[in-house]
């Protein structure tokens, strides 16, 4: 077995929020290594002004204070996403607040935004390279005394110069209210001062919940468009508790990620493509851990793929499965390249129960 899937498999063996930490520090101190992920010019996607070779990205909350953006650009992935910063520090929501459901491939977590504030993460991204791999910085807003319509625009201005792109995250559900934001004209009134206060700011994305009610979508994609959007994350954790579960932490308060995700990201991020066209460009997350799943992805619209639990179980080698993976389903569809697959099967999978 290699060094860095034993690593992953003792970290398992630890609390899990113990295991993140030392994961964090083994990457800040790069002693993760790095993965050779096989190239394929025909999985490359344009994204951010530029050219992803790997279309698959890590999603924000794993860096959340963007500590460890060295070592995890030398693990392959395409592109990065830190986060979630707030203005000001915070500590998040009383431990333990992060669960594993092994059985289910999943993971509750009642995080709450911890992180170290604005200032450090900036200063932190300032000094990354992001000549191989793309940065994003993941935006949120503090528990306590919080202003979005000040908050956002300030953040922004924070990362604008250090970032490839800006997600703004108005979908936790660990954050009290932050969900009612995603309402098309409190966030148009966000997107808007962020425009006013950062006319040159990188390309912004609007992160979504997979529990959005879906006769809200064409209002809120309809603004997007209108606001000059880049594109939607679809999407963050889900409240929903699938009968299936089995894992004894299945009834921890907090957002569910991983498996049980798929089905219900999937189907909101292809009934998003059926809307947007190629108008927004779309990031799909939820429930990824196969070649297929990412595929899956692709073909219901999104352009580029994130990852976050399955890297959680699968460690690093992750990377390079899931590229040979697509480079071989490339050969079986008889593809030029993935851009072809984006979206062609969006109609189908608008309709997969969630």
């Amino acid at each position: 077995m290699p060094v860095a899937d034993l690593a992953t498999a003792a970290l398992r063996l630890l609390e899990p929020e113990t295991a993140h930490n030392a994961a964090i520090a083994a990457l800040r101190l790069g002693l993760a290594g790095r993965q050779r992920v096989p190239a394929d010019p025909r999985l490359a996607m344009p994204a951010f002004g530029r050219t992803i070779a790997l279309p698959i990205g890590l999603a924000a909350g794993f860096d959340k204070n963007a500590a460890a953006l060295a070592g995890l650009s030398r693990l392959g992935f395409g592109f990065v996403e830190a986060g979630t910063v707030t203005r000001r520090p915070q500590p998040g929501n009383p431990k333990p607040r992060l669960f594993r459901l092994e059985d289910d491939g999943a993971l509750i977590n009642r995080m709450g935004f911890n992180n170290l504030g604005i200032e450090g993460f900036a200063a932190r991204l300032a000094r990354a390279d992001r000549a191989l791999t793309a940065l994003g910085a993941n935006l949120g807003i503090n528990k306590e005394g919080a202003d979005p319509l000040a908050d956002y625009p300030a953040l922004v201005a924070a990362v604008a110069p250090h970032a490839d792109y800006v997600a703004i995250n108005v979908s936790s559900p660990n954050t009290p209210g932050l969900r009612d934001l995603q309402a098309a004209d409190r966030l148009a009134a966000i997107l808007d001062a962020i425009r006013a206060a950062v006319p040159n700011a990188p390309p912004l994305f609007v992160k979504l919940a997979p529990d959005l009610d879906e006769a809200a979508l064409p209002e809120l994609v309809d603004m997007a468009i209108g606001r000059a959007v880049a594109g939607l994350i679809v999407s963050n954790t889900t409240l929903a508790r699938p009968e299936s579960l089995r894992g004894a932490a299945r009834g921890e308060a907090g957002g569910l990620s991983g498996a049980p995700l798929f089905n219900r990201s999937t189907r909101m991020l292809a009934r998003v493509r059926l809307l947007a066209g190629d108008r927004l460009l779309l990031i799909g997350v939820g429930g990824v851990a196969t070649p297929e799943q990412a595929l899956a992805k692709f073909r219901a619209g999104a352009s580029l793929v994130q990852v976050y639990t399955a890297f959680v179980y699968q460690g690093p080698s992750l990377l390079p499965r899931l590229a040979a993976g697509l480079s071989a389903l490339l050969d079986q569809y008889g593809a030029a390249t993935l851009a072809e697959l984006v979206g062609r099967d969006a109609d189908r999978l608008a309709e997969i129960a969630p």
